[in-house]
């Protein structure tokens, strides 16, 4: 068997002809000879040589091939507009029937050449972006002749680094063909978008810890570093043999302060925990979203996916000089989506693995050794006075040893010489000497040894009280704690022995009221609790600490959406202190801070048995899930807690189903929302509980509308209405009553809406539920709009949209603003519509949400519309 062709890198273009095979066109020869006309002088005036193009003839369309040496930049800058007038000059010459209109796709990729012809996924792909729903609803809606999709790849590495491209008019699209799922991008040359707004100025960050005092040493690498400030733009520092205690991060945190005047746009910095062993790495999207904080970014503006919130960081780096320090990495895969994708930036990374991936991309690798001597005596002169080791030579030898020349272990031991000025430094080797006798002695050979026999040094030093704490913080999943956490963990005051911790250097202040353990520090507080406390009193502190995260998060839910549906918590155990937010404001800034730490909780509820938790927490993080978009978190979460709940809670299970059910009903995940609503519902059924029957129903009413199914939505809202009548669940009244007068809206029902809407609002006002205000008062407008009451509209519309805009909800809010539009517009206020279907569709670009998520939603693509259809 022959040696098949090498496959070559090529252009590929696909245009197909907009209903070519309508019954009502009678010239498909005259429209198949005007669109290879068409092609042939769109390249022409381009400059690529239709003659040097493979073609092929699909009937209704084209498949074109551009030859490797033709830059990519000409099909965006030239061939498409070039193409859109000759298309224009055709229709403008013939008769409508033979007038033509065509959707056309852009990729690249490698393509294979035989005797049959050509073939490649990459031609698969191009020819699916071709058939997407998206183009031909683009195409439809479009005034022009032309609808171009390009691929995430194609806009990627073409399109969005030319100017002349307009990257600014194409629209991001969800492409779902066959079994591709993709993302893709959408233009339309001769009816073009409005570009994108800009982002506005970004904050300069300046995220660096803290200079590490009295740094010694490293000259050779700090120089080493410096140099290739011009020579690369990634630089990799890694520990011989993964060790831990190195210097690494106090190498790094040092230059970079003395390097930071070189990046005037902000320095970032991030811990990654790669090697944390109490818990998993920090996930990229999780850091990501960390330097978009950074950058102030909106939340509401953060796209869903990693690959977008990627993109999103990278075009903030684009065009600025910004050092980007990686802390403690894992591998490649955490790495990559944090690196920029242009120069200018430098990223220093730290690591126990080489990381040979990262090397091979162009990083320069730095890999530390134990101090040298002279840097050993060094340090411990710093700390302790040259005196004291120029009197005691032998024993700051013998130090040196015991500590492997490891600089954790050294700044430990001066640290203990500084705060006993004292106790000569021979005293110090004779503890080094004798301490093997407690845990394991220096002379192993293991790094993470000799680090934990230096530790225990400090940790003697504690009270009693301070020394339990330390150990109950190893229980603590991390990344930080809080000083009521702790508090709770221990079931005592906390803030003194947090204080303690700190000056003995064994916890840091990350933040004012805010502590983290060094990972190692973690591993040996975790097994300090293991030698120390029994394991009663070990789950003991770990229920407490639940208890205060899964209480706390239920009185923030509650006051950022009082209409939530409630459960019944068990009391705390005694000693917890449940944090209790003043108002909304304070609900979502302990949801930001607490944010990692209670995901991390959920896991560690599953994992420890603690069922009840486990499921509970999650559930007072739905509505925070459901502000900031976290959709995967929501459903991740979920799992976990199906998984924790199966066989053992069937009231936890219920209500964990109806969670998942709800967060894959938003995300358009149709089939698997109806299959957990539904065995929420039988549970619920089983258990006698009305209340969950009521949310149950609720909720299948809810995925019915996203269904367009009004009716199957009635009647489960229906029942919700008789049961929560039946039970006294006036929440459950209200959110049933004003759906039920939505669902008359949708039925073009306007009276029957307003009957049901106003028993709502009455509800809602007595019960403080705000969002449940906003919902009933666009509900109230929208059936006033619909019987022509155009003041009494609007007035209800502005009133929703400036609730929802005090709740922070931009997607909502954005719901209410295109009701208001149409209310506008009916009333013959053009301008004002405009306005307000602009302010909608601006939120709309910015939160990059899954497409339409249901007839209450708005819909980007319907708003464009009537935009474009709105009177000049």
């Amino acid at each position: 068997m022959s040696a098949l062709p090498p496959a070559v890198h090529r252009t590929i273009l696909c245009v197909d002809v907009e209903r070519f095979t309508d019954r009502h066109r009678p010239h498909q020869l005259a429209v198949r000879d005007g669109v290879y006309r068409s092609l042939r002088a769109a390249f022409t005036r381009s400059g690529v040589p239709w003659r040097d193009c493979y073609h092929e003839d699909r009937g209704d369309g084209v498949f074109v091939l551009v030859p490797s040496e033709v830059p990519k930049t000409l099909l965006v800058t030239k061939v498409l507009g070039e193409l859109a007038l000759a298309l224009a000059d055709h229709n403008e010459g013939c008769d409508r029937q033979a007038r033509i209109r065509l959707r056309l796709a852009l990729h690249a990729g490698e393509v294979c050449h035989d005797a049959h012809g050509v073939a490649g996924s990459a031609i698969d792909l191009a020819f699916r972006l071709l058939d997407a729903e998206p183009l031909r609803r683009a195409l439809v809606g479009s005034a022009g002749t032309l609808a171009v999709i390009a691929s995430q790849w194609f806009y990627d590495e073409v399109v969005r680094h030319d100017a002349d491209a307009r990257p600014a008019t194409y629209r991001r699209v969800r492409i779902s063909v066959k079994q591709t799922r993709t993302s893709a991008w959408i233009c339309l040359p001769d009816d073009p978008y409005p570009p994108r707004q800009p982002m506005p100025d970004v904050a300069v960050p300046r995220q660096l810890p803290a200079a590490i005092a009295g740094f010694t040493g490293r000259r050779a690498e700090l120089r080493a570093l410096t140099a290739m400030l011009e020579e690369t733009s990634t630089v990799l520092i890694s520990a011989i043999g993964g060790t831990a205690g190195i210097g690494k991060t106090a190498l790094a945190v040092h230059w970079a302060h003395q390097v930071a005047a070189r990046f005037p746009d902000g320095q970032l910095y991030v811990n990654l925990r790669g090697f944390d062993p109490a818990g998993p790495p920090v996930a990229s999207a999780e850091a990501i979203r960390v330097f978009l904080d950074a950058f102030q970014v909106p939340p509401e503006q953060i796209p869903v996916n990693l690959e977008a919130q990627a993109a999103l960081y990278r075009s903030l780096l684009a065009g600025r000089r910004i050092l980007v320090v990686l802390d403690n990495a894992r591998d490649i895969d955490q790495i990559n989506p944090l690196l920029p994708g242009s120069p200018g930036c430098v990223v220093m990374v730290t690591s126990r693995n080489r990381l040979p991936s990262l090397i091979a991309q162009g990083a320069r690798p730095l890999t530390l050794d134990v101090l040298p001597r002279a840097d050993a005596h060094q340090l411990l002169a710093r700390r302790v006075g040259t005196e004291q080791v120029t009197t005691h030579p032998k024993a700051t030898e013998e130090i040196i040893n015991r500590c492997a020349r490891l600089p954790l272990a050294l700044s430990i031991v001066a640290a203990r010489a500084a705060t006993h000025p004292s106790f000569p430094l021979t005293a110090l080797a004779d503890e080094l000497r004798d301490v093997h006798q407690r845990l394991e002695t220096l002379d192993s050979g293991e790094a993470a040894t000799d680090t934990r026999t230096v530790f225990s040094w400090s940790y003697d030093q504690l009270t009693p009280e301070a020394a339990r704490l330390f150990r109950l913080l190893g229980l603590h999943p991390g990344p930080e704690v809080s000083v009521p956490a702790a508090a709770s963990l221990a079931g005592a005051q906390a803030r003194s022995l947090l204080s303690e911790l700190a000056r003995a250097h064994l916890l840091a202040e990350s933040a004012p009221g805010r502590f983290a353990f060094h990972d190692l520090l973690r591993l040996y507080a975790n097994e300090q609790a293991h030698t120390h406390d029994p394991e009663p009193e070990r789950r003991a502190a770990v229920h407490r600490m639940l208890d205060h995260y899964l209480h706390s998060a239920h009185a923030a839910t509650l006051l950022m959406y009082p209409g939530v549906p409630h459960i019944t918590l068990t009391p705390p155990q005694p000693g917890v202190v449940p944090e209790k937010p003043p108002d909304h404001t304070a609900a979502r800034t302990w949801f930001d801070a607490e944010y990692p730490v209670l995901l991390a909780a959920i896991e560690q509820a599953a994992a420890d048995g603690h069922t009840v938790h486990a499921w509970q927490i999650p559930w007072a993080l739905r509505i925070y899930f459901r502000l900031k978009e976290h959709w995967h978190d929501w459903i991740a979460s979920h799992h976990t807690a199906l998984t924790a709940t199966h066989h053992h809670d069937p009231y936890g299970q219920a209500h964990t189903r109806l969670g998942v059910g709800h967060a894959c009903a938003l995300l358009g995940r149709y089939d698997e929302a109806q299959f957990h609503l539904r065995q929420a519902l039988a549970l619920f059924d089983d258990l006698d509980d009305a209340n969950g029957q009521v949310e149950a129903h609720h909720k299948l009413g809810i995925l019915a509308e996203f269904q367009d199914s009004y009716e199957e939505a009635m009647a489960h809202t229906r029942q919700a209405l008789a049961l929560s009548r039946a039970t006294g669940h006036r929440h459950g009244q209200a959110g049933t009553l004003n759906n039920l007068g939505w669902f008359h809206v949708l039925l073009g029902e306007p009276h029957q809406a307003l009957n049901y809407c106003r028993q709502a609002l009455t509800l809602q006002r007595e019960l403080g539920d705000r969002q449940g205000e906003a919902n009933t008062l666009d509900s109230i407008g929208y059936a006033h709009h619909l019987l022509g009451h155009h003041q009494e509209a609007i007035t209800c519309l502005e009133r929703a949209a400036a609730l929802q805009r005090e709740l922070g909800d931009l997607h909502r809010q954005a719901t209410k603003l295109d009701h208001l539009g149409d209310a506008h517009q009916a009333g013959g206020d053009h301008a004002a519509a405009r306005t307000a279907w602009q302010q909608a569709i601006d939120m709309l670009d910015l939160l990059q949400l899954v497409p339409r998520l249901g007839t209450g939603y708005a819909d980007p693509d319907a708003i464009r519309a009537k935009l474009r259809d709105l009177q000049p």
